[in-house]
């Protein structure tokens, strides 16, 4: 560490430069490489004012993004949030690309800035490097081309064939994003790169080869040609489908290529933040932790003072908070308190185990070595296969969680106790509160009637008796609908007895005038 290096010390004051940012991070960087063993991607550290911070907010974080009205709109409402009081912002924002990068809001102290820059630029990034899920689905060094060519691609598009069609087009493609990821390993990772240098040549090969499925109108009511029966049916078009945008961008019958790659774009969109809506605990945890340790670190070696540490105690404690169930402000399980307190847990169990932990964590219990246990838990897990595995029940009891089984039918009962077996009941049901897949609805595409109407038939699964919201439904089933070009009906289907619930059904619109 050179001299200058060893005078600076970071403080509570509002006041710094980039020097001194530049000095922090080579100080952070040092502890989160040399005592963590963090690997991370290289840094860029982007310095921003408060409107660059909410213009980040409303293009959903990417620092390229194509246009969209809903982008406005999320732009002025948390504006008008921010500049009323009534909401503050934050103090970062991560992109998971390589290099990573960090936005840091220059309102920040100097003692924040060294918060972000553990918490950021080393937690999230190394996390977003390693992380099995990151690395499957994501690619970290095309997204940021990749969005380039998403926003240039879009405006020509405005450009020749109209904002209102262009728009028309996005509006169902968002509609349906959440039904546009796959959620099973496929194929090797995504190499976004490619992807954007082979549009000229997946539009020509989709001109030369449309498929034959769609070469006629329907045919008239008793005629003798007949389609392929169900089996075969669903084997040609490869139903049943679970990515929709997928299915209609490669067998939608009207739609034009322009039109396809638009929801190639938002599907890889939607494919990129995917891994996110999985990892919150363990991405927000790892992060936390991470800060939490380097900023102690950095107090015992003196370079941050007695006023910026309270300062960022202050901060950090905010960030854990953890309101009871009674409590007002309680809107359930703080992601950032159960992943910090889970990876604290998790070291304490490494260095000082209990009989009971060695009970439960026989491989881990006591091997002292913390930050190679946490290493290897954030390569391998997603938070409801982490909380399945590491939730102890000394946190249990800590936290103060109980399960309680919520039946529209009876009076609410509370199922599991701290005993052993109603710890593992709550580690289940906790574990299963973070599985998306058992919260989301689980819709595919089963059908297409090729002799009749070309009537596109989806199935959702019901589970818990827990059904769509029926005016959500409706309006996504027209976007749907326009992107097909013909009917569509969607059946609830019972997920044990088979039995169809409640149907829904669309036509496609007028076309724009």
């Amino acid at each position: 560490m050179s001299a200058s290096t060893e005078q600076f010390v970071i403080s509570s004051g509002k006041e710094w430069n980039f020097s001194d940012l530049r000095r922090a991070h080579d100080l952070i960087e040092e502890i989160a490489r040399g005592e963590l063993g963090l690997d991370t991607y290289p840094n860029q550290i982007e310095v921003i004012t408060s409107e660059q911070m909410l213009d980040a907010y409303s293009s959903i974080g990417l620092p390229l993004m194509y246009r969209h009205w809903s982008f406005g709109k999320r732009f002025a409402r948390d504006e008008a949030l921010y500049r009323n009081g009534y909401s503050s912002l934050a103090y970062e924002i991560v992109i998971n690309s390589n290099p990573c990068i960090v936005y840091i809001m220059e309102e920040n102290s100097m003692t924040m800035q060294a918060l972000v820059l553990a918490h950021a630029a080393f937690g999230h990034n190394h996390f977003f490097k390693n992380n099995a899920l990151f690395r499957q689905w994501t690619d970290a060094s095309g997204i940021l081309d990749y969005m380039d060519f998403a926003k240039a691609y879009i405006a020509r598009c405005e450009d020749k064939y109209g904002e209102a069609e262009v728009e028309r087009v996005l509006d169902a493609a968002h509609a349906l994003m959440g039904q546009g990821v796959n959620r099973y390993p496929r194929r090797r990772g995504l190499d976004l790169a490619e992807e954007a240098r082979r549009e000229a040549d997946r539009r020509a090969d989709e001109e030369r080869n449309f498929n034959d499925l769609w070469r006629t109108l329907p045919n008239a009511k008793g005629s003798e040609r007949r389609h392929p029966e169900l089996a075969e049916r669903r084997r040609l078009l490869g139903l049943p489908e679970e990515n929709i945008l997928y299915f209609l961008e490669k067998k939608s019958p009207l739609l034009k290529p322009w039109q396809r790659e638009i929801l190639r774009i938002v599907r890889h969109v939607a494919q990129y933040f995917y891994p996110q809506k999985q990892t919150k605990v363990m991405n927000e945890g790892c992060a936390t932790f991470v800060h939490y340790h380097i900023m102690n670190r950095l107090h015992e070696r003196g370079v941050l003072d007695d006023g910026g540490m309270l300062e960022f105690l202050h901060s950090h404690t905010s960030v854990v908070f953890q309101p009871d169930f009674d409590d007002p402000r309680f809107s359930g399980i703080n992601p950032y308190a159960l992943g910090f307190a889970m990876m604290q847990d998790i070291a304490r169990i490494t260095k000082a185990p209990t009989e009971e932990d060695r009970a439960w964590f026989p491989e881990i219990a006591g091997n002292g070595d913390p930050f190679g246990t946490l290493r290897e838990a954030w390569v391998g897990y997603r938070d409801e296969s982490f909380i399945r595995q590491f939730l102890s029940p000394a946190l249990i009891r800590k936290m103060k969680l109980f399960a309680v089984h919520d039946d529209s039918r009876s009076d609410l009962v509370v199922e599991a106790i701290h005993d052993e077996r109603g710890y593992r009941a709550v580690r289940a049901a906790l574990a299963d509160s973070f599985d998306i897949v058992k919260h989301e609805p689980e819709i595919e595409i089963v059908d297409v009637d090729l002799d009749g109407d070309r009537r596109l038939l989806l199935q959702n699964r019901v589970h818990r008796g827990i059904m769509l919201a029926r005016d959500d439904a409706e309006r996504v089933l027209d976007h749907l609908a326009y992107l097909w070009g013909y009917e569509v009906r969607l059946d609830e289907v019972d997920h044990d007895s088979g039995k169809v619930l409640r149907s829904f059904e669309a036509g496609p619109p007028e076309p724009l005038a």
